[in-house]
């Protein structure tokens, strides 16, 4: 529950116990959903002003669980149990209110919201009315004459006539907080559950239209072309003017106004013999001997169809797409040239390898006739075009040359058709492999990563990462999708100890599979 709707229960529930509808209060704070102990006491309050005295224990029994060093609420329950006539338990906690006085005379409790001052002869005051209800007269005595040396309001009187009546063998009245008396929330935080509107009107300062006095907020309008034509008052001279002759703007602030435009006047004339105008939609400066006043007259019976006002911006329009023009014949397709192997033969070992444009920035445009599109993952990503009866061996080289890494370090997996586990490449089983027997639809996705061998530890058997890990601490090891992993231990069901591209650390198990059996590689020394 927000403490804003709390808050807004809670003085709710305070204004009508005011007004002592206290049905209406009990209703308002069982709305609260979380409850506190000073809405537990207020409750326990209403409850006594009806005379639900069992309602008002529980009450004061919630109010206690929820603040245990409450001393108002234990002489309150205090009260409560000797009208119910319920004494051992009343002195109970008479004692344990006068505990939690924790030696001092009084205690105000304006600052927790409730106006009322407990003293500490009070609390003495009810332990002597129980003792007596009990009986035990000389008991109650010894208690009201320690109570008569505390210091405190109107103590002195009432002390006297309650030994008067302990002489008499007369019971004492109980002492309570006074009905109506309840825990207020603070003034500062109910003010500010009103809402308050800290921007206020808007006021139009100033404005390029004239007589605009529009302060509110819209969305903005769409643009029209034509004039706008401001509010004047009475008969006014004419704000519209035209321009004798084209100015060029020759300064900061000036406008450029081809001969015979109309402008509006929207200021006066400076020290400069400068006018403020606008034209065009556009606010600026033009010479005032330029100017001439427009006489515009129209004779009766005809409509003026003279533009009048501000000319607004120019309507500005997308562009339209082109025609097709229909009729002509597209131009005859080329077929690509037979494919030659003179033209893909591999290079030379003095010969670099010959990369188009296209490939080097890692995407052939167009790939040839019985060739393969081979894209490599590793650090970065690469792609290159070969024929289809490339040997593994010759494809292994030219991916090596393009990643500037020795053949021999490097270990290539793919995914089979349909499948989602990589399957490595071996070069040893498949000495007769080409491109042609993996490839599908002219293209090849390899994923390479560098060999790196680990001396002086026991590789239990190797797993394949099917996902990207990238550790959420020191201990942890990353990698990509497609590495390899040497796992070295297990560290639990879940996570085990590996080996990857130099690194060792653990793993979540889930985020690779098992390749195969058996140990892999026996410790070197």
């Amino acid at each position: 529950m927000l403490y804003t709707e709390l808050l807004q229960l809670w003085n709710e529930s305070v204004q009508l116990v005011d007004a002592r509808d206290w049905l209406g209060a009990l209703e308002k704070l069982q709305q609260i959903s979380e409850p506190t102990s000073r809405t537990h006491f207020n409750a326990a309050s209403a409850h006594l002003a009806l005379g639900q005295l069992e309602m008002a224990l529980k009450s004061l029994d919630f109010t206690i669980a929820k603040d245990e060093r409450l001393a108002v609420a234990f002489f309150q329950r205090s009260a409560v149990m000797m009208q119910m006539n319920r004494p051992e338990e009343a002195l109970s906690d008479c004692i344990w209110a006068q505990k939690h006085m924790r030696g001092n005379v009084v205690i105000d409790y304006r600052q927790l919201g409730l106006r009322f001052k407990l003293y500490s002869w009070q609390v003495l005051y009810n332990a002597a009315a129980v003792y007596c209800r009990m009986g035990q007269w000389d008991q109650a005595y010894d208690v009201l004459l320690s109570a008569s040396q505390e210091h405190g309001a109107g103590q002195v009187g009432d002390i006297n006539a309650a030994l008067d009546s302990i002489e008499r063998r007369e019971d004492l009245s109980l002492l309570l907080v006074p009905e109506g008396v309840v825990f207020r929330p603070r003034k500062q935080e109910v003010e500010q559950l009103q809402q308050k509107d800290f921007l206020g009107k808007a006021k139009v300062i100033t404005s390029m239209i004239p007589d605009d006095d529009f302060g509110g907020f819209e969305p903005l309008r769409q643009q029209k072309p034509g004039f706008y034509d401001p509010k004047t008052e009475g008969d006014q001279e004419s704000r519209y003017v035209y321009v004798r002759g084209p100015h060029v703007a020759r300064g900061p602030g000036q406008l450029t106004v081809p001969g015979g435009a109309m402008v509006f006047l929207f200021g006066e004339e400076d020290r400069n013999g400068m006018m403020n105008v606008i034209y065009d939609g556009q606010r600026g400066f033009l010479p005032a001997s330029l100017l001439e006043t427009a006489d515009i007259k129209t004779s009766k019976g005809k409509k003026d169809n003279t533009p009048s006002g501000i000319p607004l911006p120019p309507e500005l329009k997308p562009p339209t797409r082109p025609q097709t023009r229909h009729g002509l014949a597209a131009p005859p397709r080329r077929d690509p040239p037979p494919y030659s192997p003179a033209a893909h033969a591999p290079p030379s070992a003095s010969e670099p390898p010959m990369c188009t444009a296209n490939q080097q920035a890692g995407l052939p445009e167009e790939v040839q006739a019985g060739s393969v599109v081979v894209k490599v993952h590793y650090t970065f990503s690469i792609a290159l075009s070969v024929p289809l009866d490339t040997p593994y061996h010759q494809m292994k080289e030219l991916i090596a040359q393009k990643l500037g890494q020795p053949g021999s370090l490097l270990r290539f997996r793919c995914k089979q058709h349909g499948a989602r586990v990589l399957t490595p490449l071996n070069e040893e089983a498949e000495a007769s492999f080409t491109v042609q027997e993996v490839a599908e639809a002219g293209r090849l996705t390899l994923w390479c990563q560098k060999e790196d061998p680990l001396a002086n530890r026991t590789i239990l058997y190797q797993m394949v990462a099917i996902y990207n890990y990238g550790g959420q601490g020191p201990e942890d090891l990353e990698f990509s999708e497609g590495d390899t992993i040497d796992v070295l231990g297990q560290v639990n069901d879940e996570w085990l100890e590996g080996h990857c591209a130099g690194n060792i650390g653990i793993f979540p198990s889930c985020f690779a599979y098992r390749e195969n059996q058996g140990t892999i590689q026996d410790p070197v020394y």
